[in-house]
């Protein structure tokens, strides 16, 4: 077995052969206490001095108010630093943190799942110039279970407090609890990052991780999602165009609401409810406020411009009704292959039993050594003759790093070749 393929040695959790698993120490509180809140442009400065001060990995969080308010803003940003200690920042007060990611110069940060936190930090003007991602460190090390909470507990030996993390941020003052909190999500991540580290080095992995990290910093904002009315949870029970168009003239004008008064989308109208109504193509505001969802006091107030959403869908002639499904991009489900292409079917089953055995010799999800829409592609559409040069060329073209695509590309071209793509 090579370096690379080992477990993870969880060295800092793990019991001479024979002896009890120590208890993991609860985290009660972080070790300087509570921060002060920031929240004004002195405080700010001090913060902006203790942190260009510091040195090391900067520690970084964010906290979010998902269910409550509309959009994915930051309500609260956490910071550590050797040298400087913790902060917390209210960007609500405090909107523009460029300044701060200035004075961090060309520090890395150390973030826990940073694709979720990015693009809220980059709002108040926070982008890293490098990073270190402790939750893809697990998953490339191999860790069966890759929560911050998890990850500390098994690696460092300490608990942390649950049970924060999905209320409401946007409040203001925040209790203390909840302060508590968010500063020890920062207390520990340094630590983690050097343990992770080590243990990436240790595997043969850390090269690996430092790809994809450099990809998560420079990767530009996603593109806005193509009519995100079709994520309407329980959509799959809407059959006609008529009645699609009910739920995409209902998704909008709740939008709309929701934007305005900056609540999130749900606590306006659910899903369920957008649904009903486009199942049942209400005539009337009468007939609307019988069906779930609106008959709330909260819905009966806003009956009426529900309906006229409704009536707009209604009107449409059948030209503007929208499709049942989109437009595909890229290649069709892959349950339809072995009608549609049976070679590509066979290519994809091979490239998929090859990709998955390697993944799980490297001890590793099998999407992190690559995305099963990038073997989707690839099988679909393969280049002539499975060439390498071709095949690692169209790799890189959907984003595969250097790294996977060394791994996986004799997998590939071998699964390509034992099914060739007919004439």
């Amino acid at each position: 077995m090579t370096d690379a393929q080992e477990t993870p040695a969880d060295s800092a959790a793990q019991p001479p052969s024979g002896a009890p698993a120590p208890l993991p120490v609860p985290l009660l509180e972080p070790g300087e206490g509570i921060p002060p809140v920031t929240a004004d442009a002195d405080g700010l400065a001090g913060v902006i001095s203790a942190f260009a001060a510091g040195s090391g990995p900067v520690a970084v969080d964010a906290e979010r108010a998902s269910g409550y308010r509309y959009g994915q803003r930051a309500y609260l940003v956490q910071l550590r630093r050797a040298g400087a200690g913790s902060a917390l920042v209210d960007p609500i007060a405090c909107p523009d943190l460029s300044p701060l990611a200035h004075a961090l110069g060309d520090a890395e940060w150390v973030l826990h799942a940073a694709t979720q936190d990015l693009p809220c930090l980059r709002e108040i003007g926070m982008a890293p110039p490098t990073l270190f991602d402790t939750e893809l460190a697990g998953r490339l090390a191999g860790f069966p279970r890759v929560g911050l909470g998890a990850m500390v507990e098994s690696v460092l030996g300490y608990t942390l407090e649950k049970g924060h993390s999905a209320v409401d941020w946007s409040s203001r003052p925040l209790p203390e609890a909840w302060l508590r909190y968010a500063a020890l999500d920062v207390e520990l991540l340094v630590e983690l990052r050097d343990a992770l580290e080590k243990e990436l080095e240790r595997q043969g992995k850390l090269a690996w991780a430092r790809e994809e990290f450099a990809a998560i910093a420079a990767a530009p904002p996603p593109a806005p999602r193509k009519d995100p009315w079709r994520r309407t949870s329980g959509l799959h029970k809407v059959r006609r165009r008529r009645q699609l168009a009910v739920v995409r003239e209902l998704w909008q004008a709740r939008d709309k609401v929701a934007r305005k008064r900056d609540v999130s989308p749900g606590k306006v109208l659910t899903d369920a409810a957008i649904v009903a109504a486009a199942l049942a193509l209400p005539e009337s505001v009468e007939e609307l406020a019988k069906l779930p969802g609106f008959s709330t006091r909260a819905g009966r107030r806003q009956v009426q411009h529900w309906q006229a959403a409704v009536d707009r869908a209604r009107a449409l002639p059948e030209s503007a009704l929208p499709q049942q499904g989109q437009a595909p991009n890229g290649p069709p489900p892959p349950r339809a292959w072995a009608d549609k292409d049976p070679a590509a079917a066979a290519r994809l089953a091979a490239a998929r039993a090859a990709v998955t055995a390697h993944a799980e010799r490297l001890n590793m999800p099998q999407e992190n050594l690559l995305t099963p829409d990038t073997v989707r592609r690839l099988c679909w559409e393969p280049p002539a003759g499975a060439e390498p040069e071709a095949v690692a060329a169209l790799l890189r073209a959907h984003g595969a790093r250097e790294w996977q695509i060394e791994q996986t590309l004799p997998l590939l071209t071998t699964a390509l070749r034992a099914a060739p793509a007919q004439p």
